[in-house]
């Protein structure tokens, strides 16, 4: 940790036990420098150590988000305001409190309430994004330069392009599909072949992280599947790369289901689009053909999501079809057929998951803790 963000968190806890040595009756106090995530953790802990039942405390995260030459009217007229707070029937008051106070002059749908560690790292994640971008246009200005290409022009071209808003920021298991991976690996070979490796290490960090994703959910259904999955039978469903295709091309769920072959597992794997052929020769190396034996012997391909999830340990979704929202799919009927205890691991944030745990699934929701905002 820098010496400034150090001496930043000194001051904050200096600032929290000042609050617990004055305070006389109870007080709602509000985050507003930008913390690292948890630092609410530690106010907490201070502030309960000096709870009496007659003076209580309630932490809010609410980050500021007014850049410099513009700080009045980013407050005057803000693109939203976030409010963040443990959902609990006391924080989330104390978040309806501070909520008012805003209302006043900034329309209640800007405001946005979440729990108490999103607010905090939603700044942060807010300035690491937005920072990502200028180094994504630097990175492309060096491949101008070298090539002839406008950094303008690739820029402006870009930027009329809509997903680069608020869409395609939707965690998910990695992204697959015929362009993103071919295309950034072309940037890094064009990048490498012009002599710049710093632009091409940045763009292959793009990839990395992709494969790093996949990876990272498998490790996480057999940790939870308590360290092994050999022999237990793991339901797919989807495997095309994106809903309403039958494209599988580099689909996430090749490489999970490859893994989860090598750890031994059944694989029971359903699409509704996606051909029988195309699966076994996705997860078979071409040409070898003790490879698709051994990929017959270890899958099964199913014609519907019951079929796949009956007798299974575990339900893993990995396409985002509609069929398979928690409103389309009879999840009741999935439960009963399934081993107990029932695990859901859901990597495309399709379901709702506090109405699925109700019938009593164990569900993993990829980027969420669902306790931590409680504790």
């Amino acid at each position: 940790m820098g010496a400034g963000m150090a001496a930043d968190l000194a001051y904050v806890e200096s600032a929290t036990r000042r609050i617990a040595e004055v305070a006389k009756s109870s007080k709602i106090v509000v985050e507003k420098s930008t913390v690292p995530c948890r630092t609410a953790q530690s106010m907490r802990t201070i502030l309960e150590a000096n709870s009496t039942p007659e003076v209580s405390f309630q932490i809010l995260s609410n980050p500021e988000f007014l850049a410099e030459g513009t700080a009045i009217t980013d407050l005057l007229s803000p693109d939203r305001v976030l409010i963040g707070a443990l959902q609990t029937e006391e924080g989330i008051a104390a978040q309806n409190a501070l909520v008012e106070v805003y209302t006043h002059w900034v329309p209640r749908e800007r405001c946005i309430t979440t729990n108490l560690w999103s607010s905090e790292l939603s700044k942060l994640a807010a300035n690491a994004m937005l920072a990502q971008r200028i180094s994504s246009v630097n990175a492309l200005s060096a491949i101008c330069e070298a090539t002839g290409a406008d950094v303008d022009e690739v820029a402006r071209a870009c930027g009329r392009d809509t997903r680069l808003g608020s869409k395609f920021l939707k965690a998910s298991v990695g992204f697959g599909g015929s362009c993103f991976q071919k295309d950034i690996l072309n940037l890094v070979y064009l990048s490498e072949q012009l002599n710049l490796p710093e632009v091409a290490a940045y763009w292959k960090q793009v990839v990395i992280m992709n494969e790093y994703q996949k990876k990272r959910f498998v490790r996480k259904i057999i940790s939870t599947l308590f360290n092994t999955i050999t022999n237990k039978k793991i339901a797919v469903l989807g495997f095309a790369f994106k809903k309403d295709t039958g494209d599988t091309r580099e689909s996430a769920a090749i490489t999970l289901i490859k893994d989860f072959i090598q750890e031994h597992a059944r694989v029971a794997i359903y699409d509704p689009k996606v051909e029988h052929e195309q699966i076994y020769m996705d997860l078979s190396e071409p040409g070898v053909v003790d490879t698709r034996k051994e990929v017959e012997k270890h899958i099964q391909i199913c014609g519907s999501a019951y079929e796949a999830a009956e007798g299974a340990d575990a339900v893993v979704i990995v396409t985002e079809w509609d069929e398979f929202k928690d409103e389309n799919l009879d999840y009741e009927k999935i439960y009963q057929g399934m081993h107990k205890p029932a695990f859901l691991f859901d990597g495309r944030l399709m379901v709702n998951a506090a109405k699925l745990r109700e019938i009593g699934f164990k569900v993993n929701v990829i980027g969420k803790n669902e306790l931590a905002g409680t504790a």
